[in-house]
């Protein structure tokens, strides 16, 4: 898979962390993801759809917040269940905010959205409201920033129900 910023194990959770540039966060996020979901025997719209979620949510992190950007894969039992973008900004209110209400709102129209939310809206609806932001810690750096995550879909076709709270993995 390339070079890794790190890979940490403890029982069955295995988190792959992989730093993203500034400038391709985004197709980087992109390109590791995919070979992730294909290695786990995913089809094509599932993979898809991961992959514009992540590619969504490197975007917001370069476009709204500082680096370091990581892109963090969650496995358990050497499934990939969870993907995080996480960055160097500690602010979680906006996004917060906005997935609150896309979680409390059964459907919304894109004119209800600021540009600054539509981003958030596709993610929320690609993984099925599956999707939080919580406080994070970069590997690389130890920089305090917070963690956008999403479930993945596995080969059964469904998100797994795991609920992030406020802490970071």
């Amino acid at each position: 898979m390339g070079q890794h910023a790190g890979v940490m194990e403890g029982g069955d959770v295995r988190v792959l962390v992989k730093i993203l540039q500034p400038g391709s966060a985004s197709r980087r996020a992109r390109a590791v993801l995919r070979e992730v979901l294909r290695e786990a025997g995913l089809d094509d719209e599932a993979v898809s759809d991961a992959e514009t979620i992540v590619a969504e949510l490197a975007a917001n992190a370069e476009r709204h917040a500082r680096p370091p950007y990581e892109l963090r894969v969650l496995s358990l039992d050497g499934v990939p269940t969870w993907c995080e973008v996480v960055d160097g900004d500690p602010d979680l209110h906006e996004v917060r905010i906005i997935l609150d209400l896309l979680d409390s709102v059964e459907e919304i129209g894109l004119p209800l959205l600021t540009e600054n939310g539509r981003g958030l809206l596709l993610v929320h609806r690609l993984s099925q409201g599956r999707c939080h932001v919580h406080p994070a810690t970069t590997h690389t750096t130890g920089t305090p920033g917070k963690a956008v995550t999403f479930a993945l879909p596995t080969r059964r076709r469904s998100c797994p129900a795991i609920r992030h709270d406020d802490r970071s993995p």
